[in-house]
């Protein structure tokens, strides 16, 4: 198992979407991830939970949200302190990166499928 938990931030039962493929990527690698979403499901046998329990453990948050509505998560992302947040394509924001930098996260605007498959995570 590998010890780099991550929260897939945007979770979605959607196969086609890449949050989804990106769950079902990093635990076919062995990654521990946690779903976190707004919709109820499973995706790579793990349940979406809402955004409200803080883990304590996270290595990387993976972020599938648009800027517009990311402000509401600023607190949950923040406590959950995190090593790093991944700004996936269409998720970057300049406003929440400086607040993760100020907390000592390191920020990354890439795409976790690309990372993954060119053994960069």
């Amino acid at each position: 198992m590998n010890h780099k938990k991550t929260i897939i931030l945007g979770a979605t039962t959607e196969p086609g979407r890449y949050a989804n493929l990106a769950a079902n990527r990093l635990v076919k690698l062995g990654y521990t991830i946690v779903n976190v979403g707004l919709k109820s499901g499973d995706v790579a046998g793990v349940n979406i939970e809402k955004p409200e329990i803080i883990h304590n453990d996270i290595d990387t948050i993976s972020l599938y949200i648009n800027p517009l509505n990311q402000a509401t998560l600023y607190d949950y992302i923040l406590l959950t302190n995190p090593k790093r947040i991944i700004f996936n394509p269409g998720a970057e924001n300049p406003v929440l990166e400086l607040l993760a930098r100020k907390r000592g996260i390191q920020t990354e605007i890439a795409c976790t499928l690309v990372l993954l498959n060119t053994g960069q995570y």
